[in-house]
């Protein structure tokens, strides 16, 4: 009797989330994986440092996670850190208009059926009910339509709720984002209810809940990592990428080993002829304050009419992100963190000087350009080689470049890449539903464990 064939080795290029959760998941079904990155640490775009300039530890960026970010969820679950989160015991979103100081906090109800716009405390001061209703339209919209040509700018809503959720989670002003992408973005959160939209934070840092826990479980299954490796080529046969050729060394693929590609876009169609990938980038700018903030206060808020957008608390740190910041990114450093630090203070009642040490980050190709047209350029993760799939927040997940798109494009290339149906993989990423859309309760007691 013949023994079964091997199933063999998978190849994932990349460390960032996606390649980390392709690798975690493959490793969960008794997979030989081997991991690489070019980099001397995992986690690409969402990890944390020691800032020397700061004296302290910091993340590279802002990342929220929601209670219906399903993918990011079970991923955290898998590799143990689901108690590594915190946040508010239920769906609150505080906003502050930082030119005249008026403070407000949005709070859907925990079920589908949003009661919730009806009652003036849990809504946007100067909004009314039907207001909310009209973002219905989104739904409808022509794939080349933009956000700001479904919903009506002059409305109080629109700058006070939707821009700003729009921009936080497209990275891309309303004027260019694509309707149907953010339609999708409020489907899966606003449009379940309260239980999808429980914001959660890392309670130490990126790298101690998405990234260190994960190189552990790999780890623990065996799988092999090798930092440092960069690679420069993938060389191809007939229908199959045959090797994988690295600054220091090569690999030679067997017959039943296959390669998921995690690395960003350009370097990926760099690698893979032919390959059309987005190729408009926005930018985000990030504000690191060493500063102590005040007990009780919020792990987060949003900024209307101010220069930050979204401001989070963390340990000994009070950080600023603005997303689509083209209007940022050429300013010195020291003219935005005055800028910055003047929006802080108010939303966190502190003094206005003197202004704490400062770190200023820009990524200037943070994510891809949402727009109509770029999403057209999104490739999907199958390729022309039977053995070669793509991995990352670039690819046509349905989502944009979030932690969430990253995962489930890691978990989609697993699934392909070791031949299972896609929720063997996943776990169901769609989740159990009930007839309204909104999450079972079962679904809802899976949620990372909170203090």
């Amino acid at each position: 009797m013949n023994a079964p064939a091997s199933p063999g080795r998978v190849h994932v290029v990349g460390a960032g989330v996606a390649g980390l959760a392709a690798a975690v998941a493959l490793a969960d079904m008794g997979r030989s994986v081997t991991l690489y990155e070019s980099a001397p640490q995992a986690g690409g775009r969402c990890r944390s440092y020691f800032d020397a300039e700061l004296g302290c530890r910091v993340d590279n960026g802002n990342h929220l996670l929601l209670t219906g970010n399903r993918a990011a969820l079970q991923y955290v679950d898998r590799i143990g850190a689901g108690n590594s989160f915190e946040g508010p015991s239920e769906a609150l979103f505080p906003f502050i208009h930082a030119a005249t100081g008026e403070r407000w906090t949005l709070r859907p109800n925990i079920g589908a059926l949003p009661w919730w716009v009806l009652s003036a405390a849990r809504r946007v001061p100067q909004t009314r009910a039907g207001d909310y209703f009209a973002a219905l339209a989104l739904r409808r919209a022509d794939p080349s339509a933009t956000i700001a040509s479904v919903l009506d700018p002059r409305q109080n809503l629109f700058w006070r709720l939707w821009e700003p959720l729009a921009v936080a989670a497209l990275n891309t002003g309303a004027d260019q984002g694509s309707a149907a992408l953010f339609w999708r973005i409020l489907a899966e959160t606003l449009g379940r209810g309260g239980a999808a939209c429980r914001p959660l934070l890392p309670r130490v840092g990126l790298s101690e809940s998405f990234v260190e826990p994960a190189l552990n479980r790999l780890r623990a299954c065996g799988a092999e990592i090798r930092f440092g490796a960069r690679l420069r080529v993938l060389a191809f046969g007939p229908g199959a990428v045959s090797q994988l050729v690295f600054d220091a060394a090569s690999s030679e693929l067997g017959a039943a080993d296959k390669v998921i590609l995690a690395v960003p876009a350009a370097i990926a169609a760099r690698l893979v002829p032919g390959l059309t990938v987005p190729d408009r980038h926005s930018p985000i700018v990030n504000a690191h304050f060493r500063c102590t903030p005040p007990a009780g206060a919020p792990f987060f808020v949003g900024v209307v009419g101010g220069a930050a957008e979204w401001i989070f608390r963390k340990r000994g740190v009070l950080s600023v992100t603005v997303s689509a910041a083209d209007r940022f990114v050429e300013c010195d450093a020291s003219q935005l963190r005055d800028l910055f630090w003047r929006d802080t203070a108010v939303a966190y009642g502190l003094p206005a000087q003197p202004v704490p040490p400062a770190r200023i980050v820009k990524e200037r190709r943070a994510t891809f350009l949402a727009s109509p047209e770029q999403l057209k350029r999104r490739p999907q993760q199958v390729t022309a080689w039977r053995n070669l799939l793509l991995a990352g927040d670039y690819v046509d997940t349905g989502l944009p470049a979030t932690i969430e798109g990253a995962i489930r494009s890691g978990f989609a290339a697993a699934a392909l890449a070791a031949g299972h149906p896609l929720q063997a993989v996943t776990g169901s990423l769609s989740g159990n539903r009930d007839s309204l859309g909104s999450p079972t309760e079962n679904q809802q007691e899976r949620r990372p464990a909170l203090p």
